[in-house]
C-alpha cells in the first residue's frame, strides 16, 4: 500500500483554495477556472456592439471577474464538465450627434450572475447597469440591452460548447486516444477475456435488485472501537484523513457533509463506540437516489476492533449514466477511508 499522500493522484480528494465539488472519488479532474477567466477575456473583451447606428457607439471593454468553479471530470474517456461561475464584463458607451460630436461617454457593466451545468441549454440571466441614468445614459443602457446581450450570450455558448468538449482536458483527452494499433494476433486474447468480463457483469446484474446494489465488508483494525467511531464522526480527525473538508453532526437527525460536499447525508442510529447508522447520498447520483450505510462495531479483544460495513440502495449508475458507481463506492470505503485511518492513525492490523 502507498504511503499516505503518495497515492495515485487520481483518488486523493485534496483540499484546494478553489473550492471545487468533486463530484466523485475515483474520477480525474480538470480545474477549469483559470482558463474559463482566459476564455472569457479573450471572447468578451473589447466587443463593437454598436458602431454609429443612430449616433451610438457601445464596446466591451474587459471581463472584470469570473468567480465560481468549473471543473471537468473525466470517467473512461467520458467527460463530465460541472460549472457554478458568475461573470461581470465592462461595457463603455458613447452618443454623438449628428455632426459626429461627443454628447456623453458613459461607464456601465454587464453581469452574469449564474452559469450552470444544469441549466446548460439555456441563456442565463444577464443584467445591464449604467453608471449615469440620464436620458442619453438610459438610451445607450437600453441599445447594450437590446444589441449586447445577445451577443454576449452567444459567446457564452462557445464557453459552454468548449466546457462539454473537455475544456483544457480536450488536448490531454485526444492525445489517449491516438496510440498505437495491436495486431489482432496480441489483441484477441485482451479482447476475449473483456468480453468474458462484460457477460459476467451482465449475469451479476440480472440477479439483483434492479437498479441498486448492496456493498457488505468486514475491516479489523488495531485500536478501542470508541477510538474508531470517534475518527468517523469528528469533523477535524475526518478532515486529516481524507485531506477534504466536512461537516459532521454528532446527533441523531443531524446532517453531515464530507469530500467536499460530494457525500451529503443524516444521522438515523448513533451509539458510541457501537452503531452509526446514516443515510448517504453523492452529488452525482440521479436526483431523489439515497442509501443507508451501517457501521456495527465490535471489540472481541482489548485493542482489536471488527467493523462490519452494510451499504444498501446503492444505485449502478449515476445520473451521467456511468455503471462504475457500486466498484468504486466500494474501493472508496476500502481505500480512501479504512486504509487512510489506518495509515494515518497508526491502527493496521
Amino acid at each position: 500500500m502507498a504511503r499516505y499522500g503518495e497515492g495515485d493522484k487520481r483518488w486523493i480528494v485534496e483540499e484546494r483554495a478553489d473550492g471545487t465539488n468533486v463530484h466523485n472519488w475515483h474520477w480525474a479532474e480538470t480545474n477549469c477556472l483559470e482558463w474559463s477567466r482566459n476564455f472569457f477575456n479573450n471572447l468578451l473583451s473589447n466587443l463593437t456592439v454598436l458602431d454609429g447606428e443612430g449616433n451610438l457607439h457601445i464596446w466591451t471593454k474587459k471581463v472584470e471577474k469570473v468567480d465560481g468553479e468549473a471543473y471537468v471530470n473525466v470517467r473512461k474517456g467520458k467527460i463530465i464538465p460541472g460549472y457554478e461561475i458568475s461573470v461581470t464584463v465592462a461595457w463603455e458607451g458613447e452618443a454623438k450627434d449628428s455632426e459626429g460630436k461627443s454628447l456623453l461617454k458613459v461607464d456601465g457593466v454587464v453581469e452574469i450572475p449564474y452559469i450552470s451545468d444544469e441549466n446548460a441549454d439555456e441563456d442565463p440571466e444577464l443584467k445591464v447597469t449604467v453608471k449615469d441614468e440620464g436620458p442619453i445614459g438610459k438610451r445607450l443602457k437600453e441599445a447594450m440591452v437590446s444589441k449586447g446581450k445577445p451577443l454576449i450570450l452567444e459567446k457564452v455558448k462557445v464557453w459552454v460548447q468548449s466546457m462539454a468538449k473537455g475544456g483544457p482536458a480536450k488536448d490531454e483527452l485526444e492525445t489517449k486516444k491516438v496510440t498505437p494499433q495491436k495486431n489482432a494476433s496480441t489483441a484477441a486474447a485482451p479482447a476475449a477475456a473483456k468480453k468474458e468480463v462484460v457477460a459476467e457483469k451482465k449475469e451479476v446484474k440480472k440477479e439483483t435488485k434492479k437498479g441498486c446494489k448492496t456493498i457488505a465488508m468486514t475491516e479489523r483494525f488495531n485500536c478501542r472501537a470508541r477510538d474508531l467511531y470517534e475518527i468517523l464522526m469528528d469533523d477535524n480527525r475526518w478532515k486529516g484523513f481524507t485531506q477534504s473538508n466536512a461537516r459532521i453532526s454528532k446527533e441523531v437527525g443531524g446532517e453531515f457533509s464530507i469530500f467536499d460536499g460530494s457525500v451529503t447525508g443524516t444521522n438515523v442510529e448513533l451509539q458510541e463506540g457501537k452503531l452509526i447508522v446514516q443515510k448517504w447520498r453523492f452529488g452525482s447520483w440521479p436526483d431523489g437516489m439515497q442509501s443507508l450505510v451501517k457501521l456495527v462495531f465490535d471489540e472481541p479483544e482489548p485493542g482489536v476492533t471488527v467493523i462490519k460495513l452494510t451499504h444498501t440502495d446503492v444505485p449502478e449508475e449515476d445520473r451521467y449514466g456511468n455503471a462504475t458507481v457500486v466498484e468504486n463506492t466500494e474501493r472508496g470505503w476500502r481505500d480512501l477511508i479504512f486504509q487512510r485511518i489506518r495509515a494515518v492513525f497508526g491502527f493496521g492490523i
